[in-house]
Order: C-alpha cells, then structure tokens, then sequence
C-alpha cells in the first residue's frame, strides 16, 4: 500500500520485463531514476491484461487492467496523483486504436484535478500501409483518438521533431510546449569510455529481430566491407534470435548472443568500436534506442540505407556514418571524430536530463511534487 503522503507518480505502459518491450524499458529507467534523484516513487499501471509478470518491480509497485475496457482502467486510476501516460496505439491494442485507454482517460480527467502528461512514442501511422492492411482503413480513426488524448493531456512529450510538429498541428492550443527528448539508451549511460584504439576491433549488431535479420538478408556485402574497413576480428549479435544461421563475414564467425542482460550488453560495447543499424531511416534515429545505446557507449554508429537531411540535430558523417558501396572513407580516425559527436548530441539529452524535465513539467503543472 502507497502512503498518501509519498511523492507518487502513476506511470501506464503497455507492458514491463519479463516482456521484451522498448516502451517498457523506457518507463522502468525513468522510474529508477526519479527514485535516484527526487525520491518519487513510480506505481505502475500495466495496460495489456495478458501481460504476465509479479505485483512488483524493483520495489515499485503494479497494477493490471483485468480486461481492455474504460471501466478497468478507471478502477485502477488514482484520482490524486499525476498520470505519465506512454502512449503507442499498437501496445495498447493489436489494430493500435485504443479507444478503451482514451475513454478511461476521458472519464478520470472529469473527477481529478491531478496532471496529466503524456509521452508520444507513436502517434499514428500517417505513412500507412496499402488499401488491404487495416493501418490504411484505422488510419484516420487513430489520428483522431491521438489527437483527443492530446486535448485532455497537460502537455505532451515526443522523440523526435518532426513529432512535436504533427502534434502541434492536432493540438487545439496553439501556444502549448510540445517537449522533444530523444529516447535515452536503455542499458546504461557509462561515464568514462576508452578511446575506439585502445578497444578490441569488434563490431556489435543490435536490436529488434526484424533489423538484424535484414542486416544478414540483405546487407551482408555492405556489413562486410565495412568489417574490411575497420579490420574487424569479433563480430557480436544480440537480440532475439534471427531463427536464421547466421554466415561467416570475411571469414569471422558471428557470435550470437540472444537475449542478453543490459550489463552484459553495455560491456560488449565499451570494448567495441562500432555498432550496425539497418531498417531505420535516419530521420527515425532520435527514437531509436539502439542508436542511442550507440552514441552512449561511444562507438561508431553505422547505418544502411539512403542519404538524409539532417533532422534532430543528426548529420550524417558527424553523428553516424552511412555505408556505401565500398566503405572507402570509413576509418578508426574519422570513426573516433563520429563516435565523439554522437556521444555529444546523446549527452544533452541523458536519462538524468530527461527526468529533470519531465519532473519540470509536473511541477509547471501542479505543486504535488515541490
């Protein structure tokens, strides 16, 4: 049982570890450090009923909706404290329109006078997909239901500025402060590193399943090359297995590493001088946690893909290097220089900055937690 008199914040994701889930990384990092720094504590509300894990994590305390519906939630919804809502339609229903979670929301913000705040990680699929998937029939309603939990929020937080800028155009109040706060790495931020010639010649590919099966599908001429470039001797896959056998690369056996713990994962990248990345465009990469868990631990952030404006303070030979054909121009000195700037940009937007804001905003909103 919270005591009244705690300074608690009610955070409602889809889902926590066990689960595999970024969104659910993302809420327990913050919670963890909200405890650090301001000693809040984080009660958590799970919104997906199927989720199995205990009635606690690391000391804080859960709830679950027993059923996706208005009444479920509100039932568990605290009337006098603040809500961090993280919002992603598809984690709170499988076509991602969760009509129930904005109905439960509605119903709360008519009987609390408590803030609420809501972190975009998606806000609709406006690049949906062709006539016969149901993204390009939902598409209009999921925007409209985006665009109502955005009016009942007291602000809203996004990743990436071109999301602060579809969500100031949905928003009906013009003036309000649309926070942008590129996703922080999920496995730690080490506060000293060792410079990429002092690290093993070792290359690490991270991420969701789908992205380190394309690397292998498609890419693997261009993860080569790349290899040659840097004189690569140790090549680590972590993640979900790829299901696939994984080739040789110039000669070098893949180490597959599966699921791995955040404290492992962090070691393999501060002796590492290079991280790869397809699938995801550029302009996605201020919401990437692989990229940020790149940039954190200061090796070389190597992408496929096409050339991109800068967006979000990114450039591409400044902040990652794109791989082209041959790889001619990537080297460890240049790569060091990368490495360097990534780590800069990632820097101003920490997981300690992050939760300063966001307890800034609260208190913008309501002396709850002064």
């Amino acid at each position: 049982m919270l005591l009244k008199d705690s300074k608690i914040l009610f955070q409602i994701v889809p889902r926590l570890p066990p689960s595999i889930d970024g969104l659910g990384d993302y809420s327990l990092n913050l919670a963890r450090q909200l405890d650090r720094d301001f000693a809040i504590q984080t009660h958590f509300i799970i919104g997906n009923p199927h989720w199995q894990g205990k009635e606690t994590i690391e000391g804080f305390a859960i709830s679950q909706i027993s059923r996706r519906s208005p009444q479920s939630l509100l039932s568990l919804l605290p009337r006098e404290y603040p809500i961090f809502l993280n919002y992603e339609g598809y984690g709170y229903a499988q076509r991602g329109y969760p009509l129930w979670l904005l109905q439960g929301l509605q119903q709360w913000r008519k009987e609390s006078q408590q803030p609420l705040i809501t972190m975009f990680h998606e806000i609709y699929p406006y690049h949906h997909g062709p006539p016969w998937t149901s993204s390009f029939w939902l598409s209009p309603w999921q925007k409209k239901l985006a665009t109502q939990l955005l009016q009942i929020s007291d602000r809203a937080i996004t990743s990436k500025q071109s999301y602060a800028d579809l969500l100031q155009q949905l928003s009906r109040k013009k003036n309000q402060e649309i926070l942008v706060l590129p996703v922080f790495c999920n496995i730690g931020e080490p506060q000293n590193i060792l410079p990429l010639k002092q690290r093993r010649r070792r290359i690490v590919i991270f991420g969701h399943y789908n992205s380190r099966t394309l690397v292998y599908r498609d890419n693997l001429p261009i993860l080569e090359n790349v290899c040659q470039a840097l004189e690569i001797q140790e090549i680590y896959d972590i993640g979900v297995p790829t299901g696939l056998k994984l080739p040789q690369v110039n000669n070098i056996t893949v180490t597959e590493m599966g699921v791995t713990n955040a404290e492992t994962i962090g070691q393999l990248m501060l002796d590492a001088v290079a991280g790869f990345l397809c699938f995801i465009p550029p302009e996605y990469l201020a919401k990437s946690g692989v990229f940020a868990s790149y940039c954190a631990h200061g090796v070389i952030p190597i992408l496929t893909g096409y050339p991109a404006n800068a967006t979000d303070g990114l450039e591409r030979d400044r902040h990652y290097y794109l791989a082209d054909s041959d790889c001619s121009t990537l080297n460890l000195k240049q790569g060091q220089t990368i490495a360097n700037c990534a780590r800069d940009w990632y820097s101003h937007h920490t997981l300690q900055k992050q939760a300063r804001e966001i307890l800034r905003l609260f208190n913008s909103l309501s002396s709850t937690f002064r």
